[in-house]
This record gives structure tokens, C-alpha cells and sequence, in this order.
């Protein structure tokens, strides 16, 4: 079972891109589960959500305490929530950002972790013209940790937004995936 936690805030679209992430398994005839942790908050408040995807049926219905992947959409949490917290080592960290890690602070978790950044807010400006990045999140974790395929996850985006927005997230989407597998190659070249 691979299992995913997505921190950010609310109205970025945190619950939404579980959602995306296990229905894109779902169109590869996988089982998957996504659900959102959150109370009362507002907007701009610390949301998390998780998603689950296995071959197999999966009973387990708590929180993910010990996730393979961890999706950041806000940088900003990364120092004021436990985000790595109970993080498996050798799993895959995928952070909303321009910024180096080791501008962020970051550099001493590049040996237990694969952790790589992407632009996913300014992809998706310039994409769908709004700050939503969630879509391209998710096609730069498709990257990241081949859990999902990028058409499966276009065909999800197809089918949860009206054609136009779901043009535009599916383009972030591919941006996204593209710029991850460009940094993926420069650490193969690295090693």
C-alpha cells in the first residue's frame, strides 16, 4: 500500500487533490481511499488530507501516521507543522516552491528522503491563471514517485472540472510532471 499525506491551507485545494490522486488510481483499476482532516478552520488555516493506494482492498480507515509520500502545497507550514513527522525513510517528498532546499532549511533531509521542489503555484498561474496548486502538484508527484500515471491523473482532472479549467490544470499538471523528471534526471547524473 503506498500512502500519502497533503499539507496546505485551506482553499488551496488540499482535499480536492486527494481526491484527484485516488481517482486517478481508480482509472488504473487500483483501490484507493481519500478523506480530509480538518475542523472548523478557515481559510488559510492548516488543512491536512491523505490518500491511500494498493492492488488490494483497503480496510484501514485512520489517518496516515507514517506516510511513503508527503505533498507540501504551502511552504510556509514547513516550519510551523510537523509535516515530516512519522515520514518512512526512503519515501518521497514533493514541496510547492521555488526555492532551493537548502534555502528553505532543508538540505540535511536529501539523505533519508527523496525531496525535490516545483513551482506548482507559478505553473499554475501561468496555466490556469489563478494560484491553485494542487493539479500540478500532482503531476510533478506522479513524477516523483510513479504511483500514478500523468494520463490517468489528466483524465481525473477531465472529469472533475469543466473543459476549460481542466485544460488548463492538465497543462500544469504536464509542466509540473516534466520539471520534476528534468530534476530527477539531474540527481541520477548527480550520483
Amino acid at each position: 500500500m503506498f500512502q500519502v499525506r497533503i499539507h496546505g491551507r485551506g482553499g488551496q485545494g488540499v482535499v480536492t487533490a486527494a481526491e484527484l490522486l485516488a481517482l486517478a488510481a481508480f482509472l488504473e483499476e487500483r483501490h484507493a481511499q481519500a478523506f480530509p482532516s480538518f475542523g472548523s478552520e478557515r481559510t488559510g488555516a492548516p488543512v491536512v488530507s491523505f490518500c491511500r493506494i494498493d492492488d488490494r482492498e483497503i480496510r484501514v480507515r485512520e489517518p496516515i501516521m507514517e506516510p511513503d509520500g508527503l505533498i507540501v502545497q504551502d511552504p510556509t507550514l514547513l516550519h510551523q507543522v510537523d509535516v515530516f513527522g512519522g515520514m518512512r525513510p526512503g519515501g518521497r517528498i514533493l514541496i510547492n516552491t521555488g526555492r532551493t532546499l537548502a534555502e528553505l532549511g532543508l538540505a540535511e533531509f536529501a539523505g533519508d528522503f527523496t525531496v525535490l521542489t516545483v513551482p506548482a503555484t507559478e505553473l499554475a498561474r501561468e496555466h490556469i491563471g489563478r494560484p491553485m496548486p494542487n493539479a500540478a502538484l500532482l503531476g510533478g508527484f506522479a513524477a516523483l514517485t510513479g504511483v500514478v500515471s500523468l494520463e490517468s491523473l489528466t483524465t481525473a482532472i477531465a472529469a472533475r472540472f469543466p473543459s476549460a479549467v481542466a485544460r488548463g490544470n492538465a497543462a500544469a499538471a504536464a509542466a509540473a510532471h516534466a520539471h520534476v523528471q528534468h530534476e530527477l534526471e539531474g540527481l541520477r547524473h548527480a550520483v
